[in-house]
């Protein structure tokens, strides 16, 4: 991190500053102290935004997060919520782990109330950051005819680099399956999928009808790349994805999407721009031995093991020989958000929640 170019964090529409720390694989007997502040650091923040309750013993304020993120907030030997309700003379009662509840902050005072709920706050985030994404902003590209032209490309690929190091016909993604990546979501409870669908449905009225004024949006997938510097030590190809009109009005979608949902902290926004692509061969769709040879289970099957090794694959020929190849047209007609490790009665990947577009 550029310590002149801290990431910022937006908590309820206030923007904090995020200190650069050292983020050690997580284990939930940690300690999860996260930053560092002094007494007053959050002193002047507005209670207005939060659900405070004046009782007879002083303020209470009670709000739900997942449980996945108990442990963040109690710490090593419960240190960390210690050490918050010391700095911020509050007190914190979180449910017992393994089951649902609301997190309740008690004090005398109600700027110290919100200090203690903005501290929260940030460790969630920085926690959010550190889980395996669940879901994730799709638009799918399995048209009629953009599959049948992957499976062309998946033939002539087979057939003319027979051979190639790393190279076989498990690597190639399922047509049916086929698709735009936006953005990934850590969705861990049913009210954050609520939450993420009704900002989806926020885009498409106040972002996405605009823009396109009940016209078609199709694009052009056409010509590959690849993800890495050396053509000979390969992962991911992907096709190109492009607005048909030379428009940008896909990737100012794709970008105000990423903007939106990274504002509510479900999302991470690492680049400015979204990188317009459908991946068609990626080396964690290799079968694996240990998985029984089932397809798709690869990276779960290594992840459970601990294993992060890729075997990659010579990609030369196919750069050359593919470099323009052409998949298809296809009209953009839905964005979902899609659950990760899933398959629908369709094929494509189980929705959480979608919208339509003309």
């Amino acid at each position: 991190m550029d310590v002149l170019k801290p990431t910022l964090i937006n908590i309820n529409g206030r923007i904090y500053r995020k200190n650069a720390v050292e983020m050690p694989q997580y284990r939930p007997d940690e300690d999860e102290d996260l930053f560092i502040a002094d007494d007053d650091m959050y002193m002047d923040e507005s209670c207005d935004v939060l659900p405070i309750e004046e009782t007879s013993r002083g303020y209470r304020l009670a709000f739900e997060i997942p449980t996945a993120f108990f442990s963040f907030i109690i710490g090593k030997k419960g240190q960390t919520k210690q050490r918050i309700e010391r700095e911020t003379r509050t007190q914190i009662q979180i449910p017992k782990m393994g089951k649902d509840g609301d997190i309740v902050i008690t004090g005398n005072e109600r700027k110290r109330i919100v200090s203690a709920k903005t501290r929260i706050d940030v460790l969630i985030d920085s926690a959010r950051q550190r889980q395996q994404f669940t879901h994730f902003l799709s638009v799918p590209l399995n048209s009629e005819q953009v599959k049948n032209g992957f499976e062309e490309f998946k033939l002539d690929v087979l057939r003319e680099c027979f051979g190639d190091r790393g190279l076989d016909e498990t690597l190639f993604q399922n047509p049916v399956k086929l698709h735009l990546t936006i953005g990934t979501l850590v969705l861990l409870n049913t009210k954050e999928v609520s939450q993420a669908a009704e900002i989806l449905k926020q885009c498409e009225e106040e972002m996405i009808k605009p823009l396109l004024k009940s016209e078609p949006l199709l694009i052009d997938v056409e010509g590959i790349e690849y993800m890495n510097d050396d053509p000979s030590e390969v992962d991911v190809v992907y096709a190109k994805v492009r607005s048909k009109d030379g428009s940008n009005k896909l990737q100012h979608i794709a970008d105000n999407l990423v903007e939106k949902f990274g504002s509510s902290g479900l999302m991470q926004k690492d680049y400015d721009r979204v990188k317009l692509h459908c991946t068609v061969i990626n080396t964690l769709f290799r079968k694996d031995p240990a998985a029984g040879g089932v397809r798709g289970s690869a990276e779960r099957n290594r992840e459970q093991r601990g294993i992060k090794e890729r075997e990659s694959f010579d990609a030369k020929k196919i750069l050359t020989v593919f470099e323009n190849y052409k998949f298809g047209v296809h009209h953009i007609s839905s964005i979902h958000i899609s659950q990760r490790y899933s398959t629908s009665s369709d094929g494509y990947y189980a929705c959480s929640a979608s919208i339509s577009l003309p």
